[in-house]
């Protein structure tokens, strides 16, 4: 009997594309696009970012394309719980969160996967750019980087289990973009020339902080901005507005360039400073999710990544407890960020990853 696959089509030509080779390679699959939140019904038509009705009507449209049913599931309810809420609750206490990691984990990988086993399908698969293998010697299945370097996704995905990536596949881990599109023109998809998602799905109108304040119905009140002796430069908007490392927006005229160096939520204020004191050579990290192996033992030299963007750097780390790690970089790094992900890496394999919840800074 065939296996059975269950298709996460968001809409775009990567999802798209997944459908169209797992289909190739002969399993039974059905489509389905996560209904996540509710659209304003404003009318504008958004390039940039998924989960649109516009993207719902592509995924039905390819599903049609291939030959496989198409469902679509609301998980609205789940995604303000996991996603959504999460994401004003990291900037109302002055942290910058990482949404896609929060909707892979809670959404795509959790809520999907549990709907799949009930339906009896046995894989779900994805359009991210990454690799699932087995490894015989240690018994663990491995997360590895997708070879087309510039669209790897393998840091949005770190928190998957050992039991979601035994049932996991990611079928374009081994392509490059340009060849993907060129698969989905060959096919005929309608989506083979649509932009990548690149704005956060939920803000669907004006900034994040307008997001925020429509979703809290508050208004997040002015403060000080003060430099680290605690002299006071001016005025901020609110500290939703700001984020480690920001320079622009800052609205304020100054002698010399300032950046945002920490936020204190009790005393709302933005604390500035100059650029050379951004610098991080650690930073302590917790909820940790370990892929290739059970535990860190001792002291492991890792490349490790703070955001998505950062070219991973030489580290040590070392596992404090169950859930909580120890990076050391072997050079400092520039605005280190409570509430991103600092990712683990061992050449191509994820070794695991956590939320960052301090660091410790150069004193000057």
């Amino acid at each position: 009997m065939n296996q059975k696959a269950v298709i996460a089509m968001s809409g775009g030509v990567d999802s798209s594309v997944a459908a169209y080779l797992m289909k190739e390679k002969g399993y039974e699959c059905i489509g389905i696009t996560i209904k996540t939140f509710n659209e304003t019904g404003d009318g504008i038509k958004r390039e940039n970012t998924c989960c649109s009705l516009d993207d719902v009507s592509d995924a039905r449209s390819v599903a049609c394309t291939l030959g496989i049913r198409h469902f679509l599931y609301n998980f609205t309810g789940q995604f303000e719980e996991h996603v959504m809420k999460r994401f004003v609750d990291a900037y109302e206490n002055g942290c910058t969160p990482n949404p896609c990691i929060d909707c892979n984990r809670y959404i795509k990988f959790q809520e999907l996967y549990e709907r799949a086993k009930l339906m009896g399908y046995d894989i779900v698969v994805t359009g991210h750019y990454a690799r699932v293998e087995y490894n015989e010697v240690t018994g663990r299945y491995l997360l590895k980087k997708g070879l087309d370097a510039n669209k790897d996704q393998s840091y949005v995905l770190y928190s998957l289990t050992q039991e979601q990536l035994m049932h996991t596949q990611f079928p374009l881990g081994e392509l490059p973009k340009p060849k993907v599109r060129e698969i989905a023109e060959e096919q005929g998809l309608i989506n083979a020339r649509k932009h990548d998602s690149q704005d956060i799905c939920f803000v669907t109108s004006g900034s994040y902080t307008d997001f925020i304040r429509q979703y809290t119905g508050k208004e997040y009140p002015e403060g000080d901005f003060v430099d680290r002796k605690g002299n006071v430069l001016g005025r901020h908007k609110g500290i939703i507005h700001y984020t480690i490392g920001q320079r622009k927006g800052l609205g304020l005229s100054l002698a010399k360039p300032m950046y945002v160096y920490g936020i204190d939520k009790e005393k709302n204020q933005v604390i500035l400073t100059d650029e050379a004191d951004l610098f991080s050579s650690e930073l302590i990290a917790d909820d940790l999710n370990l892929i290739s192996v059970p535990k860190i033992e001792g002291k492991m030299r890792v490349k490790a990544k703070v955001r998505y963007r950062h070219t991973e750097q030489p580290a040590t780390v070392e596992q404090l407890d169950e859930k909580c790690i120890h990076v050391i970089f072997d050079e400092p790094q520039r605005a280190i960020t409570k509430g991103q992900a600092v990712v683990l890496y061992d050449g191509d394999v994820v070794v695991g990853g956590a939320t960052i919840c301090d660091t410790v800074r150069l004193e000057r």
